[in-house]
């Protein structure tokens, strides 16, 4: 048995539909993967989702909506007094931005149970977490959840580190660089944006990114660049560019999601490192056709090859 395992935050998405109404769905970075990495992995594999969820109605429907997907939900830790946060995606030529409301999320409690979280990442083959799962965690259990996810590495396990960052989560831009260190630190793939690498780090090249998270450690480091060049780094081959197809964006919420699920999904599977770039900018390119985080009619009819 393989299994793939995602940690952090799934919320109630509102999403613009056809007509001027909004459709209600769930959706969040890492479960965005999670999803994607189901429809591309094959059946054996097993494909779980680690994060804390209320006891009330729709965090049952949350929870049933997963398994309806082929998503494990046994991974999921459950409280009596909290609930699942919310957002609300707003569009504009294509580019999103996000309302938020998650005081009572559960998913905050991730770390609280050192415990329990051990628990769920041992024996795990990939495992992969992003900036928005550090940064909802309390801020002195940043450290024990990388620690966890640092004794999973050593064990066998592929960790991936989306960095995703949402300034507004974090405290400051020194907590989001400490943060964004932390994470990268305990991940053998780092998977940045050009863009807001620059903005955190002044990094002036993708090769100023690659350099910074390759001296943290990490053993493949693919620099994302919205439309532009993918340039990815690895021990075995050094620096690489992959040039994506030009589509024009719908909606690019869940870009780089599904993009790390299709590197991860195409590495875990036996692809080569260029086949595995090709099938993540490939899938990518045909999600922000379309509006939400998932596009299920993506597999339909024979399915994304």
């Amino acid at each position: 048995m393989t299994s793939f395992l995602a940690l952090g935050e799934c919320m109630v998405e509102i999403a613009p539909a056809e007509g001027g109404l909004s459709r209600v769905g769930f959706a969040g970075d890492t479960f965005n993967t999670a999803w994607y990495a189901r429809q591309l992995l094959p059946e054996e594999w097993t494909v779980s989702y680690g994060s804390c969820i209320g006891s009330d109605a729709i965090s049952d429907e949350m929870a049933s909506y997963m398994q309806s997907h082929g998503v494990d939900t046994s991974t999921l830790r459950r409280f009596s007094d909290r609930t699942v946060g919310l957002y609300m995606i707003s569009l504009q030529d294509g580019e999103r931005s996000f309302s938020y409301w998650r005081g009572q999320s559960a998913a905050k409690a991730m770390a609280e149970d050192p415990d329990w979280l051990r628990g769920i990442t041992q024996g795990r083959d990939v495992i992969h977490f992003s900036g928005i799962t550090l940064a909802i965690l309390p801020p002195e259990q940043r450290q024990t959840f990388c620690d966890i996810l640092a004794e999973a590495r050593a064990a066998g396990a592929q960790v991936a580190f989306d960095t995703n960052l949402r300034p507004k989560l974090w405290g400051s831009e020194d907590a989001m660089r400490a943060g964004l260190t932390l994470g990268a630190s305990v991940a053998d793939v780092v998977l940045p944006s050009f863009d807001e690498e620059t903005a955190l780090f002044g990094d002036a090249t993708p090769e100023d990114t690659i350099k910074r998270y390759r001296e943290g450690g990490a053993r493949l480091i693919a620099v994302k660049d919205g439309g532009g060049p993918l340039t990815v780094w690895t021990e075995d081959s050094g620096v690489t560019t992959h040039q994506p197809q030009k589509v024009s964006p719908v909606d690019t919420t869940a870009a780089g999601d599904s993009f790390a699920a299709g590197l991860l999904a195409s590495l875990a599977t036996g692809h080569s490192l260029d086949q595995s770039a090709d099938r993540a900018m490939r899938l990518a390119a045909e999600v922000i056709q379309a509006r939400g985080a998932l596009v299920p009619e993506i597999f339909a009819e024979g399915g994304f090859k």
